[in-house]
């Protein structure tokens, strides 16, 4: 079991919806040896874990708005799920940073879609 503290405040230290920053303390648990459950290696696994949920999850969820889909039947929402998660690696693979700008390019030029899916 470990604790990791979090304090937030904006660049500035400007005051974060009337608050000049938030505290959180998180509870976690591993399967890691102590040995191997040192400070720097929770921490770094802890930020993975983030940087995983802000590239993608993040995006599926702002982006495409994944939340309200209406596909909820059989093995729809898991095939929608993979065609979401295959688009934002096609335009990460091609040089995007910003998904969503990218989305809406691509919705006005299906030429460069067909060639950036192969076709």
């Amino acid at each position: 079991m470990f604790c990791i503290e979090r304090i937030t405040t904006d660049l500035e230290g400007k005051v974060i919806r009337g608050r000049k920053g938030t505290r959180e303390l998180c509870l976690g648990l591993t399967s890691l040896q102590p040995k191997q459950a040192n400070p720097a290696r929770l921490l770094e696994l802890n930020r993975e874990h983030w940087h995983i949920e802000n590239r993608l999850h993040h995006v599926r969820d702002v982006t495409y708005d994944e939340d309200r889909s209406q596909v909820r039947r059989g093995n729809r929402p898991h095939a929608m799920a993979s065609l979401r998660n295959t688009a934002i690696s096609l335009l990460r693979m091609a040089g995007a940073t910003n998904i969503a700008a990218a989305t809406r390019e691509l919705g006005r030029r299906s030429e460069v879609v067909a060639r950036l899916i192969g076709l």
